[in-house]
């Protein structure tokens, strides 16, 4: 019995050497920090993930960590051990504009983080009141401008808050078009979409699933999607593009590890996480949120979002915006 007892330990033993880390973290489930409060599109498509790769990675637990623009849960994720057991959301705000919106960061956006993949592209879309749209008559893009440099200083438009997402795409387009509205910031999209339907403001740059009921229904009239091609979700719709060339400010958010993580570990990671972004099912569900899976390797994810933390850093430069 005793040598049986050694035999058996021994191969455990043996066992646990061989597959490494990887068999450490199929024995405990994995933590993936949502930086973000529980129910918004992040923290749905993050739990619909999380199901999906169960048969592969075993539990995957969601964590919601909300705060400072989701700069506190992106710092857990930083400091946590890198054995691929402490997993979460990177997204446009945490790792491409708060970088140069806050004066202080408890983490570096760049050196911290280990990429596995992109997980989703929101289109963000120029909206009008429809009411508004219609008095003025305006259409397109082109209208908007044609009449924003025939009535200086009449328009305005309203973001969820100093430099949200909605805030740097109204500066960015003031910008290229040549043209000036006064920001209206509120506290949070809600508000401020709010505002754009009672008529206290005449435009808004809005995430396009959170515009898409009040599209529907005419009280919005969507002029652009802020993507360069069109969006699957609203084909009909043209890209700012189309009229400021180069103009590109979309919503977008995917999955790091802790710098450091084992490469076969974030390899293993973005295997099942990617399989999962590809699922039909998958497809089908992430459409009802007007959200398009993107599923890309840890390399190609890294080379994105180094690209856009030096985008927006021209951007929110250009705004003057600071939260602290």
């Amino acid at each position: 019995m005793k040598t049986r007892h050694f035999l058996l330990t021994l191969l455990a033993s043996v066992t646990l050497l061989a597959t490494g880390p990887i068999a450490a973290q199929q024995q405990r489930p994995v933590r993936l920090v949502v930086p973000y409060a529980a129910g918004g599109p992040i923290d749905v498509t993050a739990r619909m993930l999380a199901e999906r790769v169960k048969d592969t990675l075993g539990p995957v637990i969601i964590d919601n960590k909300p705060g400072a623009g989701g700069n506190i849960g992106a710092d857990i994720v930083a400091k946590a051990p890198p054995d691929g057991l402490t997993i979460g959301i990177a997204a446009t705000a945490t790792h491409a504009v708060n970088p140069w919106l806050y004066s202080k960061i408890p983490f570096n956006a760049a050196t911290d983080f280990a990429p596995i993949t992109q997980m989703v592209r929101v289109p963000n879309v120029l909206v009008m009141n429809a009411e508004t749209a219609q008095r003025l008559k305006i259409n397109t893009v082109a209208d908007l401008i044609r009449y924003a440099k025939a009535n200086p200083a009449k328009l305005n438009y309203g973001s969820g808050g100093n430099g949200s997402a909605g805030h740097l795409a109204g500066e960015l387009f003031k910008k290229q078009a040549g043209i000036f509205a006064l920001h209206i910031p509120y506290n949070g999209g809600n508000p401020a979409q709010l505002a754009l339907l009672s008529g206290q403001v005449d435009f808004n740059f809005d995430n396009l699933a959170t515009a898409a009921p009040n599209i529907r229904s005419g009280k919005l009239k969507a002029i652009a999607v802020t993507t360069l091609q069109r969006s699957s979700a609203m084909p009909e719709l043209p890209p700012v593009a189309d009229t400021l060339k180069g103009f590109s400010i979309d919503t977008w958010w995917g999955l790091v590890a802790p710098a450091g993580t084992p490469h076969e570990v974030v390899v293993k990671l973005n295997q099942a996480f990617v399989a999962a972004l590809n699922a039909p099912e998958t497809k089908t569900r992430f459409a009802t949120l007007l959200a398009e899976p993107v599923a890309s390797s840890p390399e190609q994810f890294g080379a994105f979002m180094k690209s856009e933390l030096s985008k927006y850093e021209a951007v929110v430069k250009a705004t003057g915006a600071r939260v602290d």
